[in-house]
């Protein structure tokens, strides 16, 4: 397995950084998605994260259930041991990251009839997908403008129920399937559908650095890396110890922290400016504001939290105004001037 570029070896970029420790902290955010230019350290900064993310509790079951939850997040086979009085055992796993390639069948993403025990057993069973596998961490999706129409619907409704259903070839089968959703791509190469876009909690637009100091480290960094990734790893592993620490103590502060009504008010007050459809956006920022209060490690959210991630949370969720030329990005700034006067 290749070694991951560490993740806080990335220069620059800090707002996809920032935006990937709050998706980690609290994955109801709803997942994050990474548009730009290519080679600005998407893929690379996402499978970073993922090698230093603490170890989950899990059930030693295809799904990797939690312990400690509830009948209605286990699946079927944990569900009937509980119900039966057998106690669940459960051991530390590494948190799963799936990616999801773009050749992928649907068969491959969601699970169908396991073909094999079908033809030697003559029996009906359950072959699990990639869904299956991402349950309770990460689905990454590169190039997700690409992706193919009926996996975007596949998608789409488990992003929205937690829960995967497969009825084919005689199977009816359901299973828990909650995971952070992480997708990246080129804007150049096609849009992406208005329907899956709004599910992701966070948009990020990365561009290529333009001052020379910075391209000069990338390309530096870069090259020790490719010349000995396991030094360098070791290098740079107390850096990475800060950030796994920093997520740890941003999961065990997040419960305590609160949203005072005022500042839940400036929240609905930029979203009426912007006119975002529904309220997905203001929940989506209130609970970014709280994941960025817990990052760095603030019991209360407070409208700086709010400037801070407003853009992330919200660009993605502008209508199209014919008469303004400037971009979403531009659009949500001007509402902070406007609003907060700075």
């Amino acid at each position: 397995m290749p070694i991951p570029f560490p993740f806080s070896a990335v220069v620059a970029q800090e707002e996809m950084k920032r935006s990937l420790l709050i998706a980690a902290i609290d994955p109801s955010i709803g997942g994050v998605l990474v548009f730009g230019d290519r080679g600005t350290g998407k893929s690379t900064a996402i499978r970073g994260l993922a090698a230093l993310l603490p170890k989950m509790q899990a059930v030693d079951c295809t799904y990797n259930c939690d312990p400690g939850a509830g009948d209605d997040a286990l699946c079927a086979d944990c569900r009937d041991k509980r119900n039966k009085g057998v106690a669940l055992k459960s051991h530390k796993v590494p948190v799963p990251v799936v990616d999801l390639p773009l050749g992928a069948t649907e068969d491959r993403v969601i699970g169908a009839l396991d073909l094999e025990r079908a033809l030697t057993k003559g029996e009906k069973a359950f072959e699990p997908g990639l869904l299956a596998r991402a349950h309770r961490g990460f689905l990454y999706i590169d190039e997700v403008n690409l992706l193919e129409d009926h996996l975007v619907d596949s998608l789409l409704d488990v992003a929205a129920s937690g829960e995967n259903l497969v009825e084919r070839e005689g199977l009816s089968v359901r299973h828990p399937a909650r995971f952070v959703l992480v997708g990246s791509g080129n804007p150049e190469e096609g849009e992406l559908r208005p329907q899956l876009q709004d599910r992701f909690g966070l948009s990020v637009e990365v561009k290529t650095p333009q001052d020379l100091p910075t391209r000069m480290k990338v390309v530096r960094l870069r090259d020790e890396f490719e010349r000995d990734p396991t030094a360098f790893v070791k290098k740079w592993k107390r850096n990475d110890g800060k950030v796994r620490r920093l997520i740890e103590k941003g999961r065990e502060v997040l419960p305590e922290v609160v949203v005072p009504d005022a500042t839940l008010e400036e929240a609905g007050k930029l979203c009426i400016r912007l006119g975002t459809d529904g309220l997905r956006g203001e929940l989506t920022l209130i609970r970014a504001a709280r994941g960025l209060a817990a990052l760095q490690g603030d019991r209360e959210v407070t409208v700086e939290h709010l400037k801070a991630i407003a853009t992330s949370a919200l660009r993605h969720r502008l209508r199209r105004d014919p008469l303004d030329e400037s971009g979403s990005t531009s659009r949500v700034e001007r509402a902070l001037q406007e609003q907060f006067g700075e």
